[in-house]
């Protein structure tokens, strides 16, 4: 997909914090035409930048190339501050509290190497976190999805 402008760039979090935003509710938000927030939607969807669900993303497109899973050792006490602290990262997508090696798992996104090292020396500079391991993700086989959960729990008989 060519560069997304702005309204591009508007119109995605408009729908990420709102998934179920309708067409005219967006166009209102954004002032922009109806025709215009509907037909940025479908190239945005066409593209794949937007994905069905309406709330995912590809983050390729959004110039964000590389994506890390850290693990993280916590000092215990510090726990909630650390969380915290990486709530404050905008590269940061998610995290979890997590059992086994680490204390904590965190998936960050960044649109080069350089930018993934600011990213891992802002995670270290949080009051709390010993040490951290870094993964990269090389490829996306299969993107989070729920879509197989649902269709097991429908294909279930239902109860008398």
């Amino acid at each position: 997909m060519s560069k997304l402008d702005n309204l591009d760039l508007r119109l995605l979090l408009a729908l990420v914090r709102d998934p179920r935003a309708q067409v005219s509710e967006l166009s209102e938000l954004l002032g922009v035409a109806r025709n215009t927030a509907q037909s940025r939607i479908r190239r945005l969807l066409r593209a794949g930048t937007l994905r069905h669900s309406g709330r995912e993303l590809d983050l390729e497109a959004l110039g964000y190339d590389v994506v890390a899973f850290i693990t993280i050792e916590v000092s215990h006490r510090e726990l909630d501050g650390v969380i915290a602290g990486l709530r404050t990262l905008n590269q940061v997508l998610e995290v979890h509290e997590i059992s086994g090696r680490g204390d904590v798992w965190c998936r960050v996104a960044a649109t080069d190497t350089h930018n993934l090292q600011a990213a891992l020396r802002s995670v270290l500079r949080i009051k709390g976190v010993i040490r951290t391991e870094t993964v990269l993700a090389l490829h996306e086989h299969i993107p989070y999805r729920t879509e197989p959960l649902l269709e097991r729990l429908a294909q279930r008989p239902a109860d008398s």
